[in-house]
């Protein structure tokens, strides 16, 4: 089933986690940037004077609202929440292909168009909040917004560390190839509406090929991104540039995750950042892409049932958040 299918299912009410102490905290919108491109978000606050860290949040590849929305599921409000109620101030956001998706792709866009302007200015929303410690914001990105948070970080200096939760390595334009396969193998019906794996692979040799351009019919390559997309994913090496940055980082990975998986996409980050003493990499072998426990092979079917996100991990990324210092 394509991500947006999941992500228009009709949803049962979200209903907070047991680690949720909705007590905790409080929320209040925020909008980030201006003129056509601006897109709303939610910033969280613990109660208290603080200062309390914080953090801003990437969803991943795809048109996600503030809260990753898949089906009944809400990835992002898990974290949003449970970090709040652990004391750390999350502010997090609409992505600008979910408010504007037909101008945004109607434009040579890029990667970096999508992430990296809003990001920077979540991040100087909450430097504004008297409640925060300016000293401790730090970034936190899921899937492709892992992927991109080295970059972020890039842009702006400041960024007290990040956190990569299933962040990608591997190129994206083959990572769909593995994602069709894995399917193929495990729940065929579930190709319905998705290129064939041939096709694929022709896109991903395009995508690779020095035939590659801005004029490129997008009909020839992956989702229909433009040449722009793609020829700026395909400089962007984010295990080089987390390496440049002399920031501590969390890396997370699900073991059951068969979209960025544990061999292609954490070895990247391993092979990169491994023997940096202030870089902490964890593999939670239950979890699938969305870090939601289970066991057997990880379908995208399983993310249309009501779940929650790994208490471990939200625990782990709190305790990590709350100690951690930049050196």
């Amino acid at each position: 089933m394509p991500l947006e299918d999941m992500m228009e299912t009709p949803t049962i009410a979200w209903q907070p986690a047991e680690y949720i102490d909705p007590t905790a905290f409080d929320e209040r919108p925020v909008t980030l940037g201006d003129g056509e491109f601006a897109v709303p978000g939610t910033v969280t606050v613990p109660r208290g004077a603080g200062p309390h860290p914080a953090v801003v949040l990437l969803a991943g590849g795809g048109p996600f609202d503030r809260d990753a929305t898949v089906g009944p599921n809400k990835v992002l409000k898990d974290l949003a929440w449970g970090l709040a109620s652990r004391g750390i101030a999350v502010l997090r956001f609409d992505k600008v292909t979910h408010t504007q998706a037909e101008s945004f792709w109607g434009a040579d866009c890029t990667p970096a168009d999508e992430y990296v302007p809003h990001a920077i200015s979540a991040i100087e929303a909450l430097r504004r909040l008297p409640s925060v410690d300016t000293e401790r914001i730090f970034v936190l990105g899921h899937s492709m917004g892992g992927k991109m948070a080295p970059r972020v970080a890039a842009a702006d200096p400041a960024v007290a560390g990040l956190v990569i939760l299933a962040g990608d390595t591997h190129p994206l334009q083959w990572s769909i190839v593995r994602v069709l396969r894995h399917l193929a193998d495990n729940d065929p019906e579930s190709l319905e509406g998705l290129p064939s794996i041939d096709d694929a692979i022709e896109q991903a040799k395009l995508v690779d090929s020095p035939e590659l351009s801005l004029s490129t019919p997008r009909s020839d390559l992956p989702f229909g991104a433009p040449g722009s997309y793609w020829l700026d994913l395909r400089s962007y090496d984010p295990v080089a540039t987390a390496a440049a940055l002399d920031k501590p980082m969390f890396i997370a990975q699900g073991g059951r995750d068969y979209q960025v998986t544990v061999a292609d996409d954490l070895s990247g980050w391993q092979a990169g950042l491994a023997d940096r003493a202030e870089v902490t990499i964890r593999i939670y072998d239950a979890d699938d892409h969305m870090f939601f426990p289970g066991s057997g092979p990880s379908l995208g079917a399983d993310y249309l049932r009501p779940q929650h996100l790994d208490p471990a991990v939200i625990a782990d990324v709190a305790d990590w958040l709350t100690t951690v210092r930049n050196h």
